[in-house]
């Protein structure tokens, strides 16, 4: 699984984890929904700015969107 894969799943695994849409997600990370689907699909390459604004919006330092579980 490459890096923008690895970053999706934990994307998708920790917002699920706060109980939140992917609609909530981006809400609260000033981004399209779409973007967000794009990013949990792996179609996206995400931006540093963008790392560090879904890590802030669920509440999580931004290394554990990188780590393998």
């Amino acid at each position: 699984m490459d890096v923008v894969q690895l970053f999706g799943v934990n994307v998708r695994h920790h917002r699920k984890l706060k109980g939140m849409t992917q609609e909530e997600l981006a809400a609260a990370a000033e981004m399209e929904r779409s973007y967000v689907s794009d990013l949990e699909r792996g179609t996206r390459n995400p931006s540093v700015a963008a790392l560090g604004r879904i890590a802030e919006a669920l509440e999580i330092e931004p290394y554990v969107l990188l780590m393998k579980a």
